[in-house]
């Protein structure tokens, strides 16, 4: 489809997207969906990978370098004769035949890129050069999992898809930020130029099992602490507010966004807003009434609020989260102290 409505009205591409394998037409021909996950380790992605699963229709690549991933994550489809695991690094080149591409490859926890932003924002560049390039070459649509983060520290709440953020483009996160703003452009430019069939998914603070139990991340953070009887450490002022969407919700998202006809870009997330003080004693309130909460120096350029307007993901895709915060928390309790090998008390 290469007249696809978006944001910002109809984008008309100057020509048609490409054919995918003349196999697909072909009369005896039984096609599986074939699907290329990139990041397909990590945590969203291999939650995402055990949906696309359930499908027996699809068959599902997955390229990770395992920067983030793990290959763990995977462990119940390996050696699965519809599932197969390549070890990637996006920013070279890759060629196979697929129909859709979930580009999901990049770190997304500040602790990770901050640590290589440099390798961040090539994977962010190149990474979605090369993707789009292999979307190209194949015919395939591609999902690009962009960030609330290109509203930078938004001046309009909740955010909605035509704001064009608040971004510091020299600050530390900006590797990050930036690098997903480019994604976006770049994803335009090749439907706008080669007609290539694309959907953008501005994803929000997302939690589950699977997520690295020290990624910095403010969920994870909390429960960790919360399990192994440490201080729960709130970010100064503690005023700043998320919202944080449960992992399957996400995927549902993703999923529905890839399958229907919008380009995007649309948020994806739980418009409940809470602030870190309020997620700090919720967890303590569920995890362990014991652990103390204090406050410690913010990071640069840490948003003071965050809430996705999700009216087009309702609108567009019959899209909304199910699961409330108090529902999922006990669910990522659970793998946590699994991983942690610490039990309960009695």
């Amino acid at each position: 489809m290469a007249n696809q409505v978006s944001n910002g009205g109809n984008h008309v591409s100057t020509k048609p997207p490409p054919e995918p394998s003349p196999l697909r037409k072909a009369k005896f021909f039984q096609a599986n969906m074939r699907i290329l996950v990139t990041g397909g380790a990590g945590f969203i992605g291999s939650h995402l990978v055990d949906k696309l699963m359930q499908n027996e229709k699809n068959e599902v690549i997955v390229v990770d370098n395992y920067f983030t991933g793990s290959k763990d994550n995977l462990k119940q489809w390996i050696g699965h004769p519809r599932f197969e695991l390549i070890r990637h690094d996006v920013t070279e080149t890759l060629l196979v035949e697929v129909d859709q591409i979930y580009h999901l490859a990049c770190p997304a926890s500040p602790i990770f890129y901050k640590y290589n932003p440099v390798k961040t924002i090539k994977t962010n560049v190149i990474g979605t050069l090369n993707m789009l390039g292999l979307a190209k070459r194949v015919g395939a649509r591609i999902l690009l999992t962009s960030t609330s983060e290109v509203y930078g520290d938004p001046l309009v709440h909740p955010q909605t898809e035509d704001y064009w953020g608040n971004v510091n483009p020299i600050g530390v996160r900006s590797c990050y930020d930036e690098g997903k703003r480019v994604a976006e452009t770049l994803m335009f430019d090749y439907h706008r130029q080669h007609g290539i069939e694309i959907r953008i998914a501005r994803i929000f603070n997302t939690y589950g099992p699977r997520m690295n139990i020290d990624d910095g991340r403010v969920v994870s953070n909390f429960i960790a602490q919360a399990i192994r009887d440490e201080p729960l450490t709130v970010q100064l002022p503690g005023t700043q507010t998320r919202s944080f969407c449960y992992v399957s919700d996400m995927v549902d998202g993703l999923i529905r966004l890839m399958e229907g006809n919008n380009t995007g870009p649309i948020n994806i997330g739980n418009p409940g807003e809470f602030t870190m003080t309020e997620l700090a004693e919720t967890v303590k309130e569920m995890i362990n009434p014991n652990v103390k909460i204090i406050t410690v120096d913010n990071t640069p350029d840490d948003p003071r609020q965050r809430k996705p307007n999700i009216t087009k993901a309702n609108e567009l895709l019959g899209w909304e989260p199910k699961i409330k915060l108090r529902d999922g928390i006990p669910l990522m309790e659970e793998d946590f102290r699994k991983r942690l090998e610490i039990p309960r008390k009695k």
